[in-house]
């Protein structure tokens, strides 16, 4: 009976769960669905890093412009339905039975059964479709050239956010090899918007492009300004956007370029549309504070680029204070240079690890070893360039039972360095003649940092909550 059908189960069997690149059984679900991809105006976005946040962004843009938007994006963050979405809103518990319904019944007599991802792509282009969506903006899951959202045949516009090394198990160990599986969403004719791109991502995809006969639009790094508050880009001044990462002006801009190429193929899309889009654009997990005293972010930057721009981002908006992080990784990521970086910022203070609720998380322990090698690395290097110098850092590193204990143990720890009766200052030091010794570190009004994975995001949020409700 209908219900009892679970449509978030059915979806998510763990028989389904493995990737498996290619088109055809794709191609043959929506062909027994009627081809609903083929009655939508789509937005193509493939990329490594930015992905979401700039979907975020042309999908808040279009809406102000009066159009209904959907959005596809993944993985989800906080609850299943957050994949697919309507003018904002998620799609509700009945739709996702009904559409979930008819594509188990096509699904089901499949001689190969669709992976979990393409019963979600056939869901998400079926209920846009029924919706009777005016312009769709469609993230691609892995890759491009061979995920199952690539059966798009004629987008009108596809984007390329920042490419880095990531799934090189699949898509190739160069960027210039992942840059070709991601340009493989460039169809012949359909304009492309490139982020900044290293030089080597760059090449293919221009290549690409001239190939295709696809016009091609750069970001330009040189007219981009500002931080998330007040940032400029080209003819567009003194812009603000709803996500405070020091990288969103540059996601902000790749939608820029988009709206400026959705213009010249005939969409309205009003000055103030564009403001105001930018301005309220939620998306959660991409440096999102929730709360302070003492101050809580959630960041879901999950490889070596992303921990670098959670702190940028640190250095910008806290300069200084010290941070305690609760960490989570894949063990299939590039966590040792995550852990390199973490370990290498300068305030640093403690790292609490936690597991990603995921099949390929890194344990607590490999995390925790991983810290451990690492601090001591840096420390016996610190001890080469600098005898007589204590250790650059005294970092703590724990492991947590569970995430909500992570969560609660850094928050509390948080709250007692916030007290205002803590001295501030440690008392002058007897050698502060010494090189690196004329200052202990500060503990003092810490940031609390949980980042690491998009798959800890929903955890650690409730997490958050409840140990506020509980300890205020």
């Amino acid at each position: 009976m209908a219900e009892a059908f679970d449509p978030v189960a059915y979806i998510n069997t763990p028989r389904w769960r493995s990737s498996r690149l290619g088109l055809d059984r794709t191609r043959e679900l929506l062909a027994g669905l009627g081809n609903p991809q083929d009655k939508l105006r789509v937005v193509h976005v493939a990329g490594t890093n930015g992905k979401g946040s700039t979907c975020a962004f042309l999908a808040s843009i279009l809406q102000e412009a009066g159009y209904k938007t959907g959005l596809f994006t993944s993985p989800y963050i906080i609850e299943f339905a957050d994949r697919i979405r309507v003018n904002g809103c998620n799609i509700s518990p009945d739709d996702l039975l009904d559409v979930t319904l008819a594509v188990r019944e096509v699904a089901e007599a499949m001689p190969d059964h669709p992976t979990e991802f393409e019963l979600m792509t056939a869901v998400a282009f079926t209920y846009f479709a029924r919706q009777e969506c005016d312009i769709c903006v469609v993230e691609v899951g892995l890759g491009g050239r061979l995920d199952s959202t690539n059966v798009l045949e004629a987008p009108e516009l596809c984007i390329i956010t920042p490419i880095a090394l990531d799934h090189t198990e699949l898509l190739g160990d160069t960027l210039a090899a992942i840059a070709g599986e991601k340009a493989g969403i460039v169809k012949p004719g359909v304009p492309v918007v490139s982020a900044i791109q290293e030089p080597e991502a760059m090449e293919v995809i221009a290549a690409v492009a001239a190939e295709q006969g696809s016009p091609l639009t750069c970001v330009d790094a040189n007219q981009l300004e500002g931080t998330p508050a007040d940032f400029s880009y080209r003819e567009w001044q003194q812009l603000a956007v709803g996500l405070l990462g020091s990288y969103q002006p540059e996601n902000a801009a790749t939608a820029l370029e988009a709206v400026e190429v959705l213009r010249q193929r005939g969409w309205t899309i009003p000055d103030e549309a564009v403001v105001t889009g930018l301005a309220n654009v939620y998306w959660p997990g991409r440096f999102e504070v929730l709360g302070d005293e003492p101050t809580f972010i959630v960041d879901g930057g999950h490889n070596p680029q992303g921990a670098q721009a959670l702190i940028d981002s640190l250095k910008q908006r806290y300069p200084g204070r010290p941070v305690i992080f609760v960490m989570g990784v894949l063990g299939d990521k590039d966590y040792t240079a995550m852990v390199r970086q973490i370990i290498g910022y300068e305030p640093t203070r403690m790292v609490i690890c936690i597991e990603p609720p995921n099949p390929r998380a890194l344990t607590t322990e490999d995390l925790s070893r991983a810290l451990h090698d690492e601090l001591l690395a840096q420390n016996a290097q610190m001890a080469k360039l600098h005898p007589f110098t204590r250790p650059k850092h005294e970092v703590m590193i724990r492991e947590a039972k569970s995430i909500p204990a992570g969560v609660e143990a850094a928050y509390r720890i948080a709250c007692d360095l916030s007290d205002s009766r803590l001295v501030r200052d440690s008392k002058a030091d007897p050698f502060a003649w010494l090189n690196g010794w004329s200052r202990a570190a500060s503990y003092v009004n810490p940031v609390v940092v949980a980042c690491g994975s998009l798959y800890s995001v929903a955890d650690v949020t409730a997490a958050y909550y409840e140990v506020v409700s509980r300890v205020g």
